[in-house]
């Protein structure tokens, strides 16, 4: 299963964005979801450093396996998961 959050609509709104990706990340976890596909666009690069602070976070970090910037499409960033 793949889940995927397009954060263009909200670019500028940084609690809402916080709160997004907070969502995408429980969805991910209660349905056991393999891949969360994160796109913040390409832009200036800003939303992309946020998204990948917020992943950075202790808390945030215990619940996946590993990141994954897109090499062939900046402004994509992949979430991987590994359930037992």
């Amino acid at each position: 299963m793949k889940l995927k959050l397009d954060l263009h609509d909200i670019y500028n709104r940084g609690a809402e964005i916080d709160r997004a990706l907070q969502d995408i990340i429980d969805e991910a976890v209660a349905k056991k979801a393999k891949l969360v596909e994160i796109i913040p666009g390409k832009g200036s690069g800003q939303l992309k450093k946020r998204v990948l602070r917020f992943l950075d976070q202790k808390e945030v970090k215990a619940l996946y396996h590993r990141v994954e910037k897109d090499s062939d499409n900046f402004g994509r960033i992949f979430v991987h998961f590994r359930w037992k």
